[in-house]
């Protein structure tokens, strides 16, 4: 299903010289996502609408090319590359935020919209819209509703989904179809746009999106809690969760990424730690303030050895540069990475915390672990050089063994990351044959040319 030149005029003429591409120069930029994984696709294009999208859709089933959407491509699985080859469908020109309804508290807004972009401009208006991925200074929001993102607001607020009231989407057949509705209720049919949220870009191509907003929080709180032991941070966080507090985050860094972090940005963080906790609450004044007092105090008595409640919103800020500095901190251990982001039920924490400590002395790999403990969400890197094929081996080993100790749990292999081309090995640990078979039928359902996203989620 390769691209031939004739092909390549026809799509110029929907979308104009000046917005696709065949140069080499030009796919390299467009080879790749965050996995580093390179698939130089056959052309780039950026489409401007629907309209424009859904030709170019017509045009690769009749002319038999693959189409592959993307966004940033700051994907973690594979999901945005061109593994097959194809036709790159670059969405950051569908980048507005058509309106911010602040009667209605919903919002319509574009794929290429950046995450970030969006959750400032909703707030001026005093509201909010929780899901909050680390990447979301360069993520787009099509993006995170193709992987269905999380973030560290997940434990209170919920994921993506939760905010997705209906969507604009462009089938893989070309046919322009609009889901679910504008209100806070709406029962009519099946939910097409619960389907089609993490998808991956395999059923759809999204090109507009209604979102629920809420009422921006009055009052944050931010406070860190240092713990000699990683294994009395990770049961702080169940007895947090026990207690029947509910912080809008509960983070998690061990000592690894609290080191890696240090030396990447020189912030005074405590080295010597086991592991640390970023914990935030929100909520009128005084029930924040009541809140961010009693996990002070809940956490002192399970063991931290030190509390430090935020004063000012600069303060909070250099933790959160912390946090969110641990991904590109990473590379001063290694100069690559295996990054998974595995859930558990947060009452097994503690037992997956532990394994993956048992892991690392047992192998000797650098393992980092970080992530949502809030919600079970834990993030573990096995920093590496794929060059060294032993290292290689039994990092993918470990991999394995923390797959099946998650589902031995009761926990899934992939919270926010997506299945995509990493993962897609791995599915049948958790999910059934038959499962699977259903969900390959609706695949062949939506797509029956299979020109859309292909090779990715199944293998």
């Amino acid at each position: 299903m390769a691209l031939n030149n004739s092909t390549f005029k026809k799509i110029q003429s929907i979308v104009g010289a000046g917005y696709c591409s065949i140069k080499k120069e030009d796919l390299a930029c467009y080879a790749y996502d965050a996995t580093a994984n390179r698939y130089l696709p056959d052309a780039v294009v950026f489409p401007k609408d629907a309209g424009e999208i859904s030709k170019i859709i017509k045009l690769a089933n009749s002319e038999e090319f693959y189409v592959i959407p993307r966004g940033s491509g700051s994907g973690m699985t594979g999901g945005s590359v061109a593994v097959m080859g194809g036709v790159v469908l670059v969405m950051t020109r569908l980048n507005r935020i058509i309106e911010i309804d602040t009667d209605n508290l919903i919002a319509f807004a574009e794929p290429g919209v950046i995450t970030a972009h969006f959750h400032r401009e909703v707030e001026k208006s005093g509201l909010f819209y929780p899901p909050d991925p680390s990447s979301s200074e360069f993520s787009t929001l099509g993006g995170n509703l193709a992987e269905c993102a999380g973030g560290p607001r997940a434990v209170k607020y919920g994921v993506t989904r939760d905010y997705v009231l209906g969507l604009k989407v462009v089938l893989p057949t070309g046919e322009i179809i609009e889901t679910g509705v504008k209100t806070a209720k709406g029962v009519v049919g099946y939910d097409l746009t619960r389907l089609l949220i993490g998808s991956e870009g395999t059923l759809g191509i999204i090109t507009e999106m209604t979102l629920k907003l809420i009422s921006l929080p009055e009052t944050v709180r931010t406070m860190t809690a240092v713990f000699h032991e990683v294994g009395k941070a990770a049961e702080t966080v169940s007895e947090i969760i026990r207690r029947g507090i509910v912080p809008r985050t509960i983070e998690f860094m061990d000592r690894a990424s609290i080191i890696c972090v240090e030396n990447y940005l020189k912030l005074g963080l405590p080295v010597d730690a086991g592991a640390l906790l970023l914990i935030e609450v929100d909520g009128r004044a005084e029930e924040a303030e009541s809140a961010i007092n009693r996990l002070e105090e809940l956490c002192i008595n399970l063991g931290a050895r030190e509390v430090a409640i935020a004063k000012t919103k600069e303060e909070a800020a250099v933790i959160w540069k912390a946090r969110k500095a641990i991904s590109p901190a990473l590379f001063t251990y290694a100069p690559d990475k295996i990054n998974e982001d595995i859930v558990v039920p947060r009452s097994r924490i503690p037992d997956m915390v532990r394994r993956i400590e048992e892991m690392k002395n047992k192998t000797g790999l650098t393992i980092v672990g970080f992530g949502h403990a809030g919600d079970g969400n834990i993030h573990f890197n096995i920093m590496l050089d794929k060059k060294n094929r032993e290292e290689v081996k039994k990092a993918w080993a470990v991999v394995e063994e923390l797959f099946d100790y998650t589902v031995e749990l009761g926990g899934t292999i992939s919270g926010e990351h997506g299945i995509g081309i990493t993962k897609a090995p791995y599915m049948p640990k958790e999910v059934g044959k038959d499962e699977i078979e259903l969900m390959k039928k609706l695949k062949r359902l939506f797509d029956p040319n299979g020109i859309l996203n292909p090779g990715k989620i199944f293998v």
